[in-house]
């Protein structure tokens, strides 16, 4: 599914950096560093995707879990900081996926390029020297691209991490048009963007939803939008 052709790609200032795109299967990953890194990138991809699939492959539950699973020390480091994520957060491994492939990778690509943006299906790695702003898609939101987040080179490195239940394939039990996390580690982000987008089905939950998310260890900011209405939480600066 091309959620509206990937127009959230947009979303994030890369200027002054080279571009390019890395997909393998499922994994699809926009990225911005000093130089072309595609090959350094597609055999970081395969590298934890074979850490992820053998370990799927020996234990199924944990891709089909809505609900956290015991730590594993003997698993790969992806494994255990997916499972360490989805238990702070209080939701299944899987929903910590996406942040997490953007984050390995990206630290992978931090021992090539000193600048470095990792775009995972809407979830971002990002450590770069200047500021970037962030633009908060959140689809037939009247405030989908209108909320950007200004982020700076202090704040980094960086996760940023949306969940919608009205935009794009991912799983949630909520309404929100956008959960929008900030955290040092982007599949936390991810694992917590997920369970405060399930406590959002209308406007009311809005407050509690913020007061939950700000509670998980980790979290930095929230950003949350359903319709017309807008939460923050934390350590959240929009750009003027």
């Amino acid at each position: 599914m091309e959620y509206s052709e990937r127009t959230y790609r947009q979303a994030v200032t890369a200027s002054g950096l080279f571009t390019f795109q890395v997909a393998v299967r499922e994994t699809d990953l926009f990225i911005a560093a000093d130089t072309d890194l595609t090959e350094q990138a597609w055999t970081s991809i395969l590298k934890h995707r074979s850490h992820l699939e053998s370990y799927i492959k020996k234990y199924p539950v944990f891709r089909h879990s809505l609900t956290p699973l015991p730590n594993d020390a003997l698993a790969p480091p992806i494994v255990r900081t997916m499972l360490a994520a989805a238990n702070t957060a209080g939701v299944g491994p899987m929903a910590a996926v996406a942040g997490a492939v953007a984050d390995y990778v990206g630290r992978d690509l931090l021992a090539q390029t000193k600048n470095i943006i990792v775009e995972n299906g809407g979830d971002i790695f990002m450590h770069t020297a200047a500021g970037r702003r962030v633009a908060v898609f959140a689809g037939q939101s009247p405030l989908s691209g209108k909320m950007t987040l200004e982020i700076s080179p202090e704040d980094m490195p960086l996760g940023i991490c949306t969940s919608s239940a009205t935009v794009g394939p991912s799983l949630s039990f909520g309404k929100a048009d956008a959960v929008c996390v900030l955290s040092s580690s982007a599949a936390l982000a991810d694992a917590a963007a997920s369970q405060i987008g399930n406590l959002v089905r209308r406007a009311e939950n809005i407050k509690k939803a913020l007061e939950v998310g700000g509670a998980i260890q980790g979290v930095q900011g929230i950003v949350i939008i359903l319709g017309d209405k807008l939460g923050v939480w934390g350590k959240i600066k929009f750009s003027e």
